[in-house]
């Protein structure tokens, strides 16, 4: 482990122990352990609702584009049709956008809670997390790690873009030039 992240665990542990283990008792390592594994429990959570949530918004967004047909935009020629599916395309667009910021929210707090895991794992006779993340090469090497979060973070934006091109095409139906 590099001297920079040595010193990110020290500054993390400080915040960890709030009692020295000389006034906390006998218990001390056995409830340091009880609560390492609560919290990987917890980040395990996280990471369940993090996929519910992505089949949420997934779900969603699919059944706007299956249920509304985009694919037959063309084939209507009223007004009130085009801004219905301007609308709609707009409410995609914002589905979109919120699924992204969850994707980001979702792994600023994995990041924060692993960080969390490795500094009490420092307290620990195994650092079982520290050391998988050694070997997977820190995130560093494609090769060996490729975060799920680079392609999770795409398909909102595939489908912001679907979205964006229904909008651009229904506005631009509704107020095309007559010739």
């Amino acid at each position: 482990m590099g001297r920079e992240m040595k010193g990110k665990h020290s500054a993390l542990k400080e915040h960890l122990l709030s009692v020295p283990s000389e006034i906390y008792g006998e218990r001390y390592t056995d409830h340091i352990l009880e609560l390492y594994k609560l919290y990987v429990e917890m980040a395990d959570r996280i990471s369940s609702r993090r996929q519910t949530a992505n089949s949420f918004f997934l779900t969603i967004n699919s059944a706007i584009v299956a249920l509304v047909g985009y694919v037959n935009l063309a084939s209507d020629q009223n007004a009130a049709a085009f801004l219905f599916y301007a609308l709609v395309a707009i409410a995609g667009m914002m589905l979109a956008y919120l699924w992204y910021r969850l994707v980001l929210s979702y792994k600023q707090l994995n990041s924060g809670k692993f960080k969390v895991i490795h500094a009490i794992e420092s307290m620990l006779p195994l650092r079982l997390y520290d050391a998988e993340w050694t070997a997977l090469g820190r995130g560093k090497d494609p090769n060996l790690y490729k975060p799920f979060t680079h392609i999770e973070i795409l398909v909102p934006w595939v489908f912001f873009f679907i979205h964006a091109i229904v909008l651009i095409l229904s506005l631009y139906l509704v107020f095309k030039p007559t010739a």
